[in-house]
Order: structure tokens, then sequence, then C-alpha cells
């Protein structure tokens, strides 16, 4: 395999960090980097007073990093800005929280010209270039302008939108039109696909193939459907560990025999904690006689302070919660117990499998890698019941869970009922579908899948749902 380059907003030097404290997107990409000699290039997260173009240079464990600091006008106007304040919204169907600023545009294209500038010399003439993510969708269009030739695929991590959302965005043909210049763009699902494809089609007049190609003004793309899976091997035997043991056997101290039901999102409108919460105090309202016998764990570390609407979100989940809590509560029971803070992957794992629900809801998902968690993180012999959303992307390939619609409050009580009642078998039975396919198409079968794409060679057949 020819050298790979990785390119994404944030990258971390993996120096003294051991394969365990990494993320499974981050471990595939490390192996592949260290397979083939090559270098993850991106923002270190730090700012400076006025940027200087200086790459810092790591290397450990076979893995090469290379960072730049960004000016506090970039991280404004590019990530702060056009990135989560217009793309992230809009890309997640909330066209009423998009902000569309010409200062904002401005500063994304500037800081993905920079970051072309500075890669350009980096690159030889065999490496495989792979982009991440909407933070950097024009990166490949600015590398074609310094000459580079290479094969340079791109993946969203996030939906791709309907045409009729897209189309708020001021100039979005031409951000459009900047995705072909890459030769691979991956998705994860059929539904972002089949809207990129309908865009294409009726918004720019391109033409669209049956072997999945598509050209827009005399350039050809390959578009493909890949979805993302975690590292399962690892996060089942996370959930072995001692760390994941211990945690496990507090929860169950705590819960004294009561049902537990998990949430683990990031602090964000697209995850839906608003209805959830709501369907939540559904159940409550026509389950009295479950009071005392059931609570809601929702783990929600904040993200993204800067941003008002994030500020919002907390503001009014603090105020649900403590409503729910007041109306419901006894003496020895909190219906809900909200907790804003983050937790390591072993002490997420056991909360996983002491809890008899996964209740994973958001209102748009591009995949939810929490449902495959908490499906890996299951006792094979007592396992629990996943409740997910039809709107996260892992429902096409985790058919077998739950799906509910998260706007209604009654289908998630209906759902939450459902669930806890679940005889053992049919429990075991769903859970057998839902692991093997978090088995088979994990994130190394991601990576290959893409990588494949990439370099022209076969692909591995994509499977929506077992």
């Amino acid at each position: 395999m020819s050298r790979l380059i990785v390119v994404s907003n944030r990258v971390q030097a993996p120096k003294g960090q051991s394969a365990g404290n990494q993320g499974g997107l981050a471990v595939a990409l490390t192996a592949a980097l260290r397979e083939t000699a090559g270098i993850w290039f991106g923002w270190s997260g730090e700012t400076i007073e006025s940027f200087t173009g200086e790459i810092d240079f790591q290397t450990h464990d076979g893995v090469t990093t290379a960072t730049i600091d960004l000016e506090e006008q970039d991280v404004e106007e590019y990530y702060n800005g056009y990135a989560n304040r217009t793309l992230w919204p809009l890309f997640h169907y909330r066209v009423d929280l998009a902000e569309y600023e010409r200062s904002f545009a401005g500063g994304y294209q500037r800081v993905n010209g920079r970051f072309a500038e500075l890669l350009a010399p980096l690159i030889e003439p065999d490496d495989l270039i792979w982009v991440h993510d909407y933070h950097m969708i024009p990166l490949g269009e600015e590398l074609r302008r310094h000459g580079i030739a290479n094969r340079i695929g791109f993946f969203l991590h996030i939906p791709w939108p309907p045409q009729s959302l897209l189309m708020s965005l001021p100039d979005h043909r031409e951000l459009v039109r900047s995705l072909f210049a890459y030769e691979v763009i991956g998705f994860q699902t059929e539904d972002s696909l089949e809207n990129f494809r309908h865009y294409i089609l009726n918004e720019i007049g391109g033409e669209v193939f049956e072997d999945g190609t598509i050209r827009v003004d005399g350039r050809t793309v390959q578009a493909i459907s890949c979805p993302i899976g975690i590292d399962t091997a690892q996060f089942k035997a996370a959930a072995e560990t001692g760390t994941a043991r211990y945690t496990a056997y507090r929860m169950r101290q705590s819960a004294v025999g009561r049902d537990m039901i998990v949430g683990v999102d990031r602090l964000d409108y697209s995850k839906g904690l608003h209805e959830r919460f709501l369907g939540y105090e559904r159940f409550l309202a026509a389950n009295p006689m479950l009071h005392g016998e059931v609570f809601l764990l929702q783990i929600a570390p904040p993200s993204r302070s800067d941003v008002q609407s994030y500020q919002e979100i907390r503001a009014t989940l603090d105020g649900l919660s403590g409503r729910i809590n007041g109306a419901f509560a006894d003496l020895d029971w909190v219906p809900i117990r909200y907790v804003n803070r983050g937790y390591g992957r072993d002490q997420l794992a056991g909360i996983y499998r002491s809890a008899r629900i996964g209740l994973i809801t958001p209102l748009r998902d591009g995949m939810n890698l929490v449902a495959k968690e908490y499906v890996a993180a299951q006792d094979p012999e007592n396992p629990g019941v996943l409740i997910l959303s039809h709107f996260a992307g892992a429902a096409a390939q985790l058919s077998d869970a739950l799906l509910v619609n998260p706007h209604s409050a009654e289908e998630l009580s209906d759902a939450i009922q459902q669930a806890l009642t679940m005889p053992r078998d049919e429990r075991i039975a769903r859970w057998r579908k839902l692991m093997d396919n978090v088995e088979r198409e994990d994130v190394m079968w991601w990576l290959n899948r893409f990588t494949a794409a990439l370099t022209g060679r076969p692909q591995p057949v994509v499977t929506a749902s077992d």
C-alpha cells in the first residue's frame, strides 16, 4: 500500500497515549498510518497570536503527526463559525439554527487554503490522501491548486442534507463542486448518498452512473456508502477490564435493584436530549407502578460552550431534568441522574454492561457509535435492550434494536416499557443479530472498504442490515 496521509480538523500527537486511551477511529487510522509510514496532519487545537505556518512533527510508535496552531480569528471564523454555526446545524437539518456570515465563509476558505499550502510540500508522488469531515470539504480543491495530482479521498462523518435544505446555504453550488476534486467521496449511509446524488442531478445537472460514479463539469468521482464501525474486539475486551467490572459493581450498588436506562451523548441539540427527557417523563406519568423501580442515567459532557445554541440547550436540560425530578422523585429515589462530564472507555463499558436499556435517540446523526459500543459491551447471557432512533445512521445496520421516532414522546414511552418487560430469550436473540453486525462491519472493515475504493482494489460488500 502507498503511504497514507490523513487530514482532519484536530490531531492529537499520540505520544504518551496507549491504544486503550484512543477512540476506535484513532486506533484504526493509527494502524494504517503505522503500516504505511504515513502522516496525520491537522490543527493542534492550540491558538497563537499570529499565524506562522510552523509545523510540529512528532513521531511515536511508528506514527508521525504534523500539527499547526491557528490564530484566534481562524478559530472563530473557520471552526466556531462556518464549521459549527453554519455547516453543523444545516447538515443536521436545523436550518433554523444555521448562521450565515461572509466572514465565516471567508475564514473557512482561508484555513483550508493554509492547510493545503503547508501540506502540499509534504506529499510524495505515490501518496494516498484521505481528508476527513465537514471542516475540510474544500481542501481537495485547494491541494489541486498547488499542483497535487495524487488520489485524494474525502469521508463525511455527519449526514448529508436533502437538496431543499442545502440550497439555503449561500454559495452551496461552489461548495459541492469543490468535492469533485476528490477521487472518492464516502458517506455514512445510503440515505446521505442518495441526498447527494439527488442534489447533483437536480441542482447542478450532473450525471449519476450505475457503477456509483458521478460526473460534473467533466470531473468524475466515485461516491460510496461506507458506514463507520467501532473497534469491536477492543471494546469487548474493555468490558472485561478491572476498571469496567468495578464501575459495573458501583452502578449495581447505587441502583439497589433498580433497572438502569443509560444515555451517553455529547451535549448537542442534534442528540435529541430534550425529546428524550420528555419521552421518559411520559413513561413515568403512564407507569406509576414502576416509580422507584427504574432510573435514567444521562451522561452529557458539554461541547462548543462558546456557541450560543449550546449554552441554551444546556440551560433547557438543566431546567427539564429538575422539573421531572421535582415532580416524580421520592425520599429514596431520583428518576433522572443527569451528569455533565465525560468518562473513559473502560468506565463507559462498565456502565453500558450494567444498563438494562441503552437509550440512543438522536434527532439526526451521521452514525452514532455509542449504539454500537452499547451492543459490544453487553453480557451475552443477559444482554440489555438497545432503543435506537430511526434517524441515527446506525439504524440501517442495527435494525433489530427497538427503532423509534424520537419526536414522539408516546413512542419513546412505549419502547421503554417494552424493553423493561422483554423476555430474556428475545433480548438474547435481538442482541445476537446486533452483535453480528457490530463484529462484521467494524472500524477495520470501514477502513479497508474506503481505502480499497481509493486505491481501486475490489471492495468488501456492504450489508445494510442483518
